[in-house]
């Protein structure tokens, strides 16, 4: 069977969408792109900093609602009938409820070949990116350096700690 879904996992700032960005110039077929980054920007903006929606505390941390919670599910089985329809998708996403988010998309995902990729990075790395980038909340790179690898499993690891996007998107494609 042929890859149909590449599913990147890794922390704020660990470097997944320029990882994504370099798949869909090194992968031969047209492959869209998804990631949590663009669902959170889709929600309205009275879901952000409420409690049924998402929340970003002043050291990092996200808790999200019931509301988001809904819409996230919708978005999920939403990407999950793009590539069935014959769509071939990579999502970056951040999988803050570890075992539980992969598990999520997995049921969405049922029956679709799934390539699954965690991308780690040093903490000191990601939080200087987090710095860089300044459109995150200090702190929020720190606390899910870890948090979000544990109890994942995946067929594929990358470390962009010291390794470029394109390196690491040749190395996913070689998998694909």
């Amino acid at each position: 069977m042929t890859t149909q879904v590449i599913v990147l996992n890794g922390g704020s700032s660990s470097g997944k969408s320029g990882i994504v960005r370099c798949l869909q110039e090194v992968l031969p077929d047209p492959w869209l792109a998804f990631g949590v980054d663009s669902f959170v920007e889709a929600l309205p903006a009275r879901m952000r900093g409420s409690d049924g929606g998402i929340t970003f505390t002043a050291d990092g941390g996200v808790s999200v609602g019931a509301e988001f919670r809904a819409l996230d599910a919708a978005w999920t089985e939403g990407i999950a009938a793009m590539a069935r329809a014959g769509a071939r998708i990579i999502v970056d996403d951040v999988f803050l409820g570890g075992p539980h988010s992969r598990q999520r998309w997995q049921q969405a995902l049922s029956g679709l070949d799934v390539l699954w990729v965690g991308v780690r990075c040093d903490s000191a790395v990601a939080e200087g990116r987090e710095i860089a980038r300044g459109d995150r909340v200090r702190g929020m790179a720190a606390s899910q350096v870890q948090v979000v690898h544990e109890g994942v499993g995946y067929d594929l690891e990358v470390d962009t700690t010291h390794t470029e996007s394109l390196v690491c998107a040749r190395t996913i494609a070689a998998h694909v």
